[in-house]
């Protein structure tokens, strides 16, 4: 039988940041704290308990380190910087994905039913649903008005207006892959090309336009910000590939989920789609049969997971991440640029491919 429990009791070290992610984070954090030091509305003071600045009582807390890797703004600056601007004039466009990126969690928790996130209480687990709402879509205005801020960085119009295009594109392909993820919960029918093009909307589209518009705010060479485009795009689904192999085989002690976590919510991720299109007889419909209860217990994750096991979904899935994550690199590879960048670049994407949380 397949464990459901981490198998050594040795405490498992977190993933370290590469370089990369510290380089801009005083940056990120000092503008981020700006965009939302709108008063003393409570609004506001869940907003920060949601960024990690606040506790549930309103008491300040440590900061930036309890949110997370910050992955959106730092893609957004690092990609202008290599191509030749300074990395602050991206810095409006930056805010604006993570605040976009922070209002999509809190709405997808209330759908998710996730009480947890990050090892603390989500928002609608402690003010509600409808409160919860209320931030999220706050959130996404702030989101907006933080864009203005690219003409006073010295980004002409025509720059700021396409940026600002991009990223409401962005944003409408996040909410038609969370409407598609959402749609295929519980459902055996969804194959691997609608897998795909579902994380491509729902993760890839924000990861996409981070590079996308952190390049085009840097350069007017278009070939430059093509690649930059093509290798977000690889890295978004690099991302969830990931994601999805967490979410089933991620150690709950760095996660702060259980092994299985995904199974037991019948989420269609990689390893199941992967695997009700490679099983047969009664594996098949052992699979079918678990995706259509009402509810999933030990022993049905148990089962699920000594069929991934046999069908050698892990690998498939570890493989799938590899070559995306080639062609990532691949695409810059006719960038100019200097051997720092091309260090930065590959410690970047090879951390997005083995991180554990």
């Amino acid at each position: 039988m397949i464990s459901r429990t981490a198998s050594s009791t040795v405490e498992k070290p977190v993933d370290p940041l590469p370089a990369v992610f510290r380089a801009y984070r005083a940056e990120i954090e000092a503008a981020l704290r700006s965009g939302l030091g709108r008063g003393d509305l409570a609004l506001y003071r869940m907003l920060d308990y949601n960024m990690g600045w606040r506790d549930r009582a309103g008491r300040p807390t440590s900061g930036m380190d309890s949110v997370g890797k910050a992955l959106r703004p730092t893609l957004c600056l690092f990609a202008c910087e290599v191509t030749g601007s300074p990395a602050r004039r991206a810095l409006p466009a930056a805010v604006a994905l993570e605040f976009i990126h922070r209002f999509s969690l809190i709405h997808d928790d209330i759908q998710d039913r996730d009480e947890t996130r990050h090892h603390r209480p989500t928002l609608w687990a402690i003010w509600g649903e409808p409160k919860a709402l209320v931030a999220g879509n706050a959130l996404r205005a702030v989101a907006d008005m933080s864009l203005a801020g690219l003409v006073d960085e010295g980004v002409d119009l025509d720059r700021a207006v396409a940026v600002t295009r991009l990223l409401t594109e962005a944003h409408l392909q996040m909410i038609e892959g969370q409407y598609l993820d959402l749609s295929y919960e519980s459902r055996p029918d969804i194959g691997m090309s609608d897998y795909l093009d579902m994380i491509s909307r729902k993760t890839g589209a924000l990861i996409r336009c981070s590079l996308h518009v952190g390049a085009l705010i840097g350069t007017r060479n278009q070939a430059a910000v093509e690649a930059f485009r093509k290798c977000g795009e690889s890295l978004g689904l690099v991302f969830q590939i990931r994601d999805d192999v967490l979410g089933v085989w991620g150690d709950e002690r760095v996660t702060g989920k259980p092994v299985g976590a995904d199974i037991r919510r019948k989420k269609n991720s990689l390893p199941v789609v992967y695997a009700m299109s490679r099983a047969v007889g009664a594996d098949k419909e052992f699979l079918e049969s678990v995706y259509r209860r009402d509810g999933v217990d030990d022993s049905d994750v148990d089962g699920v997971l000594e069929i991934m096991d046999r069908l050698g979904v892990r690998t498939y899935a570890d493989q799938l991440a590899s070559e995306t994550c080639g062609r990532a690199l691949a695409a810059l590879a006719a960038v100019e640029g200097t051997a720092d960048f091309r260090r930065k670049t590959e410690e970047l994407a090879h951390f997005l491919l083995v991180r554990e949380h």
